[in-house]
């Protein structure tokens, strides 16, 4: 089927018992059962829940993958993958990611004998050398909030010709851009709190897999830990992917359109998006994805521009997520990465002065002159 059709309908089939179009809401903690042993495939919500299940395998065909695991949240779902490494192992991780994936494995996944480097991964031609031997190799493409981009098909040779696994968080694309299990990639992780959802309404992960072999792991982990996707959430999450089709063009044009206003703003010092063929990234992107997406981050110099320009804003909502229909700016250095110390955060290039914006599908005149108020206050 059609990415779209897949959207709308992978995964989902009208309910037995009332023949209701839209899969419902199974709010349950536990299943009848007709004896010792004999059950109609759900004993225990923690284990199975039909909500949870139909969105699984409509994520897992949106990113064309065998199946896939939700959890509580992203970081829940990050958390759930690197359980496949184990005590002793080696992972690498592209620098600059998002800051909770930064704490998750340097303040508690590294207190079980699990060594992480943190490596540039956007020149792929000389990755290999400097990497040395790892278990997993775990990348963001773009990365939060910098837009550095990492060659997918080159980086999964890389890890499979020493047996490692190639996990890539593909957030900020959406499989509607970007589908990194058909570039090589092992396992790809989304906060489905963001485009997949879409609404600002959900917190939630996923981990899509192509190795039936992983997809049996997680899903003991996802039991055995308990990290579940609520029903609610699950509903709440196929509702958005039903539209994913849909608001990824509009997300894109409108990031298009406020990246090229940026680009041109005298206050602004530098302009971080993979749409512009100037970006040391573009080509690579252009490559692997069907589109640049609507995360941008731009430069103000230092906190002081930054904090008159959120504060004058009106339109764009200061606030520490993505994906949402409505337009989100952010301040990296005290919100996303407040966890990195100030000299690991020069180390990267994540200045006082850097914001990064989430671009809604509003009216983008609108979120322009929005955007040009703000920048008056600067």
């Amino acid at each position: 089927m059609g990415f779209s059709t897949d959207c709308i309908h992978a995964g989902q089939e009208p309910d037995p018992s009332t023949g209701a179009i839209i899969t419902p809401i199974y709010q349950t903690s536990t299943y009848v059962q007709e004896g010792i042993g004999k059950h109609k495939g759900y004993e225990y919500a923690r284990t199975q829940n039909p909500t949870r299940r139909a969105l699984e395998k409509n994520l897992a065909a949106l990113e064309r993958g065998s199946d896939a695991c939700c959890y509580a949240s992203g970081m829940a779902a990050t958390q759930a993958v690197l359980t496949l490494v184990q005590q002793g192992q080696r992972v690498v991780v592209s620098d600059n990611v998002y800051g909770g994936t930064w704490r998750l494995f340097t303040k508690i996944l590294s207190r079980y004998g699990v060594q992480f480097e943190f490596l540039d991964a956007s020149d792929a031609a000389g990755f290999e050398k400097r990497a040395g031997q790892f278990a997993m190799l775990w990348i963001e493409t773009p990365t939060n909030p910098l837009m550095k981009v990492c060659d997918i098909g080159a980086l999964a040779q890389v890890a499979h010709r020493q047996g490692a696994v190639l996990v890539v968080d593909n957030t900020f694309m959406s499989p509607f851009f970007q589908r990194p299990l058909e570039l090589g990639a092992d396992i790809v992780v989304h906060s489905t709190t963001k485009f997949l959802n879409g609404h600002s309404d959900s917190v939630g992960g996923v981990a899509v897999v192509r190795s039936e072999g992983h997809a049996e792991w997680l899903r003991y982990v996802q039991n055995a830990a308990g990290a579940i996707l609520s029903p609610f959430d699950s509903w709440l999450v196929l509702r958005g992917t039903k539209t994913l089709a849909l608001r990824m063009p509009r997300h894109e044009e409108n990031g298009r359109a406020v990246a090229q206003f940026l680009r041109g703003q005298p206050k602004v010092r530098a302009v971080y998006w993979p749409g512009f063929a100037d970006h040391p990234g573009h080509e690579v992107h252009r490559r692997q994805a069907s589109g640049f997406g609507a995360l941008i981050s731009f430069d103000l110099g230092d906190r002081a521009a930054a904090d008159r320009l959120l504060r004058a804003l009106k339109l764009c909502s200061l606030g520490e997520s993505l994906g949402g229909v409505e337009t989100l700016i952010s301040h990296p250095a005290t919100m996303t990465h407040a966890g990195y110390s100030q000299a690991e955060r020069d180390a990267l290039g994540i200045g006082d002065g850097l914001a990064r914006i989430s671009v809604g599908c509003e009216d983008q005149d609108d979120l322009i002159a929005d955007l040009r108020g703000g920048l008056l206050a600067v």
